[in-house]
């Protein structure tokens, strides 16, 4: 259905529109036009923002008139519709041609690109080139303010100048002057398959009955006025034969009825309606008149300032059953409440219901953060739980904060409807976006509330919540996503050598403001002065006598397996006779993290690890390392032993200590650690650190800056930084490394006598040729082999690795092995002929 619309919100992803007839629907971001969507496709592939991409916010505002197509129509859990729409050309103008195109016809097209002496329009017309001459668009970017230059993707009125070869040229105009003058004729030949919305035309009334009038246009077309539309000045002096101005609002595609409007300010194409002032939305009109009922819709009302609102048939009385028509008679007066206004008709919204009259909370601009707030428990996710604020308004609980402690099993607190009673931990209306707390020591506190950086005073004493606790202390976090360090002389007033068994995620803390930069956001905090957690379990982390270290950082040792632990190996040193015990974290058995998990699996008790080197030895516990660059590191003497030995240029060799939101923090042997900023992690733009790195990956990183005084190390992990002059070597080196340690964990299977399946994995290598079997094509395009010589095995060819083959179940082929990933038995095999052929 095609319909016209007025923008009446723009967010980073979607536009809100209002509908005529109190209703609302929304344009995601991928349904402006073509354009647009392939400049966000490319953003999207390279991983980083692009220069000429415009946010949504700086092309469109409230108050603008739109052209746009219904898609779908979904039904919501609580029983509200969800309205898609979609402004692209090609869906909006999908009933012209070519050769339907006249001058003065009034389109809707987007900027699709930005030449010398004009731009090119998608109008959405196959086979038409439509084109903007500079001059013609000087007068509308003054008017609008948008910058020097129209946009890709900015939507625009164009009327048709000039029509050349048979449609297939088209020069336009969007000259604000020669818009708002535009009127369909029946010249330009506009047939039920091809009428737009927000085309203007000269109509006659036809025929005039209680809810609207019936008009006649352009010949032969009926269309119909609404009592919500016709022009409140002159509703009741319509007369038979009388001709009108009207605009087209919307066009059923199998009825074909037209409905239009004839409020003044949808007659000028290009302008805009009046909009509610911002104070007015939630007031409370103590007395409003009725003007009309409608039975079956609802009614009209006059409000205290004259203008004319609208409360659906529910929004009249409570319940159906308490509904009385009486009380809705001309001239009856009643309170309400605004609750919502529709642009497209220019009315406000009305409930006359007493518990929305009465409601402290109606949209989200009236929730602020750190307000305490009732609320209905709607859905269990994931990620969280769902609260029903209000009609219209929901909230997200994240697991996190759906008790003082962790919920491993939140459905046996909480089920749908029950009521709770939160704490606003973050509130966006602009972006509707609600984050709520259920941890009682939040929601009770009646500590100040620390919701920005400039709030934070020294001495300033409040509740927070710890999201990290390491060695080098906590990170807090407080409201509207304000964060602060508290290190580790500052946890308490007794030495804590271990943070991480002291404190734990999602503990409520007490804590007390040191210091904030409020430009930087940064902000140090303390626990002490607080309300200490018990300190008892530290005694664990302090070792009551120190041991003698036996081993050195560096040095070489034999080891044999003695039991596998779910986060590593525990082993003992064959050249003490002792029996020392050792450990070798998973992650250190190899540099690749794919192969740490693999080994893991593959060794067994009893099996002799031999060259791996000393990572740690406090006297009380050995941590080992097989990490062959990291081994390369120590033997070459390219370490640095204290914080002294640093220097910023240098290049060492270490492995990923955390992996935070704001970067990584790297270790290197001898205990030394950095920071490489979210900034410095790539050459490519990183939206999410954890997509990048993982705790104990290998990684070689360049010192950018030392801080003496606070003891920082600045890294930075850019591939493009961080070689050291020979790229390819570098990379062919890891490489063998890589199918060195394959190759021994193929002869560790052999050895082994594993079942046929882990014995027919060993056979099978990167390059090797097989004569396969297609088993079947999947609807994705890949497609499954069976063989004698992969019996047992998932073998798997992608999409693009078939090539231009179409294969069919039952042929035989011949395919080369890409990759064998020995966990999950799956072999994945390339049809391509430039790789059989080499």
């Amino acid at each position: 259905m095609l319909l016209l619309g007025c923008i009446k919100e723009v967010s980073d992803y979607e536009l809100v529109i209002s509908l005529p007839n109190g209703l609302s629907g929304f344009v995601p971001v991928t349904q402006i036009s073509d354009a647009y969507n392939k400049m966000l496709s490319k953003e999207v592939a390279q991983g980083e923002p692009l220069e000429d991409l415009n946010s949504l916010s700086d092309m469109y505002s409230p108050g603008t008139l739109v052209r746009c197509v219904v898609t779908s129509v979904e039904k919501s859990a609580d029983g509200r519709r969800s309205i898609k729409l979609s402004i692209d050309p090609k869906k909006v103008n999908k009933g012209l041609n070519a050769s339907a195109l006249a001058p003065g016809m009034l389109l809707s097209g987007f900027v699709s690109s930005v030449e010398d002496h004009g731009y090119l329009i998608d109008i959405g017309v196959h086979g038409t080139h439509a084109f903007l001459p500079r001059q013609r668009a000087q007068n509308y970017i003054k008017a609008v303010k948008r910058g020097p230059d129209l946009k890709i993707g900015q939507n625009l009125n164009c009327v048709i100048v000039e029509v050349k070869n048979e449609g297939r040229v088209v020069r336009l105009s969007v000259d604000r002057s020669e818009v708002a003058a535009s009127i369909a004729t029946e010249q330009q030949n506009w047939t039920l398959s091809n009428l737009l919305p927000g085309l203007v035309v000269k109509a006659r009334v036809q025929k005039v009955a209680p809810f609207g009038i019936k008009l006649r246009f352009l010949s032969s077309f009926t269309g119909i006025v609404d009592f919500m539309h016709m022009d409140s000045e002159k509703s009741m002096n319509y007369s038979l034969d009388q001709v009108v101005k009207a605009c087209v609002l919307s066009v059923h595609p199998t009825s074909k009825v037209v409905r239009l409007t004839l409020r003044p300010a949808f007659l000028r194409p290009g302008g805009s309606p009046k909009q509610l002032s911002s104070d007015r939305m939630g007031a409370v009109v103590e007395e409003s008149t009725v003007k009309a009922f409608y039975k079956q819709f609802g009614a009209v009302f006059e409000l205290d300032d004259g203008s004319l609102a609208f409360a659906r048939l529910k929004h009249l009385s409570k319940t159906r059953k308490s509904f009385k028509p009486g009380a809705f008679k001309t001239g009856c007066k009643h309170k309400c409440r605004i609750i919502d206004y529709s642009l497209m008709d220019e009315m406000c919204i009305v409930s006359l219901k007493y518990q929305i009259i009465e409601a402290r909370i109606l949209q989200y601009q009236d929730i602020h953060t750190g307000d305490v707030v009732q609320g209905k428990v709607f859905a269990l996710k994931p990620i969280g739980m769902q609260v029903k604020v209000s009609d219209g308004i929901k909230g997200l609980v994240p697991s996190m904060h759906l008790a003082d402690v962790i919920l491993k099993q939140p459905e046996k607190k909480y089920s749908t409807g029950d009521e709770v009673k939160c704490r606003v931990l973050e509130c966006n209306p602009t972006g509707r976006r609600l984050i709520l707390t259920l941890k009682k020591s939040l929601v009770q506190s009646k500590l100040p509330i620390l919701c920005n950086y400039e709030d934070a005073k020294p001495g300033l004493i409040t509740h927070g919540v710890v999201v990290c606790a390491r060695e080098f202390g906590c990170i807090v976090k407080f409201y509207n996503d304000v964060k602060g360090l508290v290190p580790k002389n500052e946890l308490s007033s007794e030495p804590v050598s271990c943070p991480e068994k002291v404190f734990h995620e999602g503990q409520v803390v007490k804590v007390t403001v040191l210091k904030c930069e409020p430009q930087q956001e940064r902000l140090l905090l303390s626990f002490r002065l607080s309300n200490q957690p018990s300190l008892e379990n530290t005694k664990e982390c302090t070792p009551k006598k120190k041991q003698e270290v036996k081993y050195q950082i560096g040095e070489m040792l034999d080891v044999k397996v003695l039991k596998k632990k779910d986060n590593g190996l525990e082993v003992s040193i064959l050249e003490d006779e002792s029996n020392v015990i050792a450990s070798i974290p998973t992650v250190h058995l190899s540099d690749f993290v794919a192969t740490c998990k693999l080994l893991w699996h593959c060794l067994q008790e009893g099996d002799v690890l031999p060259r791996v080197t000393c990572l740690s030895d406090n006297g009380e516990r050995i941590i080992l390392s097989r990490k062959a660059a990291v081994i390369s590191a120590l033997q070459e003497k390219q370490v640095v032993r204290s914080f002294s030995e640093i220097q910023p240029g240098m290049l060492l060799t270490g492995y990923v200590r955390n992996v935070m939101p704001f970067g990584v923090f790297v270790e290197f042997p001898f205990g030394v650690t950095g920071l490489a900023p979210k900034v410095c992690m790539s050459d490519k733009f990183v939206t999410d650190t954890k997509d990048h790195f993982v705790v104990g990956q290998t990684v070689i990183a360049k010192v950018m800056s030392i801080d003496e005084e606070k003891q920082r190390v600045l890294l930075s992990l850019k591939v493009s930084e961080c070689s050291s002059g020979d790229s390819a070597a570098e990379s062919f080196a890891l490489l063998n490394q890589y199918f060195k340690e394959m190759k021994e964990i193929r002869n560790l299977l052999r050895r082994r006598g594993e079942p046929s399946v882990a014995r027919g994995l060993c056979e099978l290598v990167p390059g090797k040729e097989l004569q396969l079997v297609v088993q079947n094509v999947k609807e994705d395009g890949s497609a499954q082999f069976s063989g004698s010589c992969v019996t047992g095995l998932t073998v798997i060819a992608t999409r693009y690795h078939l090539g231009d083959k179409n294969i069919v179940p039952g042929e035989k082929t011949k395919a080369l092995v890409l990759h064998v990933d020995t966990l999950t038995s799956k072999v994945y095999v390339s049809l391509r002929e430039e790789l059989l052929k080499q």
